[in-house]
């Protein structure tokens, strides 16, 4: 059974060689490459993604210090931003968290201002979290301004096509929909 990023994978790979040999290729086809050069390239390529999950998890870690926010309440709250008002069960469920552990993490989010509770509407007996207007602000600076990395972004994707920038838009919907549906599976078992 093959790890993600198992094996020696050529280090920077991802950075616009890999996908030179199936260039034209739609997703789900071979591509040119030969057999060994595609196993090298898919080696490259979960290489690259773990290390994006290292770099992205210590750009966090920088941002959580910043804001004296845990690491993962800044992932719910993050959630919480992107698909809320979110009921805590919900919340739970979506971050792979015991629902005892988002009651703590809600409780330090309200008290440091980033989310408010809400009775929910379409049951006045429940609660639906959302985030505080205003405070996203400063996250957002935080991650994209500060950190330089909106700019970094920007610079990497003019480096693409409009087309290969679908293409990787696709790539990176996919690849979250593999790795939360990894997740289940793990939760599951």
């Amino acid at each position: 059974m093959e790890v993600v990023g198992s094996g020696p994978g050529p280090k920077g790979a991802g950075s616009g060689s890999a996908g030179a040999g199936a260039k034209g290729a739609g997703p789900g086809t071979a591509g040119a490459g030969s057999t060994s050069n595609r196993r090298r390239l898919n080696r490259a390529v979960k290489e690259a993604l773990r290390e994006l999950g290292t770099e992205l998890a210590r750009l966090n870690q920088s941002v959580s210090g910043r804001v004296d926010v845990k690491v993962t309440d800044l992932g719910c709250l993050d959630l919480i931003t992107r698909e809320g008002p979110l009921s805590p069960t919900a919340l739970a469920r979506r971050a792979g968290l015991h629902p005892a552990t988002v009651t703590g993490i809600l409780d330090r989010l309200e008290r440091g201002g980033w989310i408010v509770r809400d009775r929910d509407p379409a049951d006045r007996r429940g609660v639906v979290v959302r985030a505080r207007r205003g405070r996203g602000a400063e996250l957002l600076r935080l991650y994209l301004v500060d950190s330089g990395m909106n700019t970094a972004m920007d610079r990497i994707c003019a480096d693409y096509t409009e087309e290969e920038l679908e293409l990787l838009a696709d790539f990176l919907r996919r690849t979250a929909d593999a790795g939360a549906a990894a997740a289940a599976t793990l939760a599951a078992g």
